[in-house]
């Protein structure tokens, strides 16, 4: 039996006098991938040092933490990219969208997972299909899952979804989308930055087309850094750019002016061109492997145990909040009725240094292993203070 996880805030160098409560904005450093940054920086004073294994078994390893971490059987499926707009980009290159098909999205997504649909649809007259929230507060949830489930039909050539959504939390049934694209023969492709690292997603299981993810969220990763995994469908597909270490036997750094027409194997032809950032690279490798000894599912029980009671005192002062069933504890949304007066509200949680965003129509609130119960009262005794 795994230990219980207790609070990993000593791990992180989080000010004594705020109280952060934004990890789906940006987490925190550990400061164990702090030092690994200082060392890749460190490294690029001493060229020479640089070698082989910096360009390829770094990121090789990489890889292989990420594949553990999302139960994915071949490393060499996911590959390193700048932002989740670049993996969708990839995905777009490779659909043969035709007039009169369709894209499924859910409303009010991050911009990265509807713009390149937006692009696409037009260039090809075909339909941007955008499944809004609905308008109720009760069972939403589980009504905008139906909605979307209903919106999938035989011209549906992909849906885009992510796990959880960015700006209020809501959970959307993976499977239940992917059961419904195979039922029609649709790709489906993930965005997983509001959710891997902190919500367990089983690639095996769900079996995704392709999953992209920005590594400075819940992954605790960098800037500038992700994955981007592809399954077996792209596999002769065309990458983004023309990288030359995404050619065949580019480790051999004497025979790149002998050029490639082959590709690295698998998914590899799509990786970005920066992608063994020496800095970045081993960052994002502490924060992997951090959080594969925690377990995920750790995280959410010490997550779902942290949020138990503070979401019932929410409700108790007015709070309209999802049920359950349909937010994970390390990301929910709390509206408020017009009992509260918003801009007092924001006031006094700027005076008190709680962070929180503001997306949508709620407040969105995303803790982590670095907080515990004293930071969620903090937070509620802000919004009790509100009140008209």
């Amino acid at each position: 039996m795994p230990q219980k996880l207790a609070c990993q805030k000593e791990l992180f160098s989080l000010p004594d006098d705020i109280t952060y409560l934004n990890g789906a904005y940006m987490s925190p450093l550990l400061k164990s991938a702090e030092e690994a940054g200082i060392k890749g920086l460190q490294l690029k004073r001493a060229p020479n040092e640089i070698t082989l294994y910096h360009f390829f078994d770094q990121i090789q390893n990489l890889r292989k933490s990420c594949a553990q971490l999302l139960n994915i059987s071949n490393p060499n499926s996911i590959v390193m990219i700048p932002a989740v707009s670049y993996g969708m980009g990839i995905v777009a290159k490779n659909l043969d969208l035709k007039k009169g098909e369709n894209i499924v999205i859910a409303g009010e997504q991050f911009p990265s997972n509807v713009y390149t649909w937006m692009s696409l649809a037009k260039a090809n007259d075909a339909e941007l299909i955008i499944v809004p929230a609905p308008k109720t507060t009760e069972n939403r949830g589980k009504l905008w899952n139906e909605a979307i489930l209903q919106a999938i039909n035989s011209k549906t050539k992909l849906v885009a979804i992510s796990h959880t959504h960015w700006a209020d939390g809501t959970l959307f049934n993976l499977k239940a989308i992917r059961e419904a694209t195979n039922q029609f023969d649709a790709l489906m492709v993930v965005d997983g930055t509001q959710s891997i690292g902190a919500l367990p997603l089983d690639v095996a299981e769900i079996q995704p087309d392709a999953l992209v993810c920005s590594s400075y969220k819940w992954m605790l990763g960098p800037y500038g850094s992700g994955i981007g995994y592809f399954n077996e469908k792209f596999a002769n597909g065309i990458p983004l750019e023309e990288a030359w270490i995404n050619r065949y036997e580019s480790e051999n750094f004497a025979n790149l002016v002998n050029y490639q027409d082959e590709y690295q194997p698998d998914a590899l032809r799509f990786e970005s061109g920066g992608r063994s950032n020496f800095i970045n690279a081993p960052i994002f490798q502490a924060a992997v492997d951090t959080i594969l000894s925690w377990g995920v599912e750790n995280i959410q029980t010490y997550l779902s145990e942290l949020i138990d009671k503070p979401i019932d005192k929410l409700k108790e002062i007015g709070c309209i909040i999802e049920d359950k069933n349909y937010f994970s504890p390390h990301l929910f949304g709390i509206r408020l009725t017009e009992a509260f007066d918003m801009d007092k509200l924001k006031a006094i949680l700027n005076e008190e240094k709680i962070f929180v965003s503001f997306r949508g129509t709620a407040m969105r609130v995303s803790p982590h292993v670095y907080n515990e119960e004293a930071d969620l009262e903090k937070l509620i005794l802000a919004i009790e203070k509100s009140k008209k």
